[in-house]
């Protein structure tokens, strides 16, 4: 078994077309073919079947998948581990950061690593907070940029900056110009709220909390899965929502009101930056901690 051969079985059973496997490895299909039935051949496993004009994975198929990810990530652990050897910083850089982290914050830190490091190569994916600490904690990602509390894990957590929740609502709102806010208030609001999972969320929730309220108690309306999603509707209707200041500070041209929490202990939440304590810190990973 090769990694070649763990590659091109992975490129087929993802895509379960041996064409279109062997147009994103840059083989031909004939190359994609033999390379499968070599795989299956050498072990005596049958790991796709053919189905009239088309191919569908085989149980050891599906069950082989996770293990071929599993090796293919290790050797490129290994091969980061020996490029890094060199005196200069450079290699791939493989980043995972909540949504607000990724819009608003993080993007002038990259820039500041690319001017000091121009041989690191950038991979950012962009997701919420629990996508990113799954992300380090499975390999995927180098660093994970969240926002808010985490559950329990054995991730390293760093906090690298503050941010702090406020409310949002259309300039026109009538309760716009109010300057605090009670229980009674928010229950006879309409709310649009960020997806679960996300540390806008978990924090949204954290100060129903110290209102003596629950999403349960709230008219919500819509729940979206990005910030830019949630200003949009906010300043489309009426209704209200609680975000990244620093969301809102950059969506202000469009007619939406800001309100700081005086009312309720301030809704401040951390930036944090998660690695795997167990796993090997390149000189570009390192590079962009000591940045921090």
């Amino acid at each position: 078994m090769t990694l070649d051969q763990l590659r091109t079985f992975l490129a087929v059973a993802e895509r379960l077309h041996v064409t279109r496997a062997a147009e994103a490895l840059n083989m031909t299909q004939s190359a994609v073919s033999s390379a499968i039935a070599a795989l299956e051949t050498q072990h005596g496993v049958k790991l796709f079947d053919r189905v009239g004009r088309g191919i569908a994975l085989t149980q050891a198929g599906v069950d082989f998948m996770p293990q071929a990810r599993a090796v293919l990530r290790e050797a490129e652990v290994a091969r980061r581990v020996l490029s890094d050897f060199s005196s200069e910083t450079r290699g791939h850089l493989r980043l995972y950061a909540s949504q607000t982290v990724a819009s608003y914050w993080l993007p002038p830190r990259l820039m500041q690593l690319h001017e000091q490091h121009p041989g690191v190569e950038i991979d950012l994916q962009v997701g919420n907070t629990a996508q990113s600490a799954a992300a380090v904690a499975e390999g995927r990602a180098d660093l994970g940029f969240v926002e808010g509390a985490l559950p329990d894990s054995d991730l390293h957590r760093q906090v690298v900056a503050r941010d702090e929740l406020v409310l949002v609502m259309a300039r026109d709102h009538p309760l716009a110009r109010q300057e605090a806010f009670g229980a009674e208030d928010y229950v006879q609001m309409q709310w649009v709220l960020r997806e679960k999972g996300s540390g806008t969320r978990s924090e949204t929730e954290a100060h129903l909390s110290e209102m003596g309220l629950s999403v349960g108690n709230l008219e919500v309306a819509l729940e979206l899965p990005s910030n830019e999603a949630v200003l949009a509707a906010v300043a489309a209707g009426p209704h209200v929502s609680m975000l990244s200041a620093r969301a809102v500070g950059s969506a202000r041209g469009r007619g939406l009101a800001m309100r700081r929490v005086t009312w309720a202990p301030p809704t401040s939440r951390p930036f944090a930056v998660l690695s795997h304590p167990q796993r090997y810190k390149t000189r570009a990973v390192r590079a962009l901690l000591a940045l921090l």
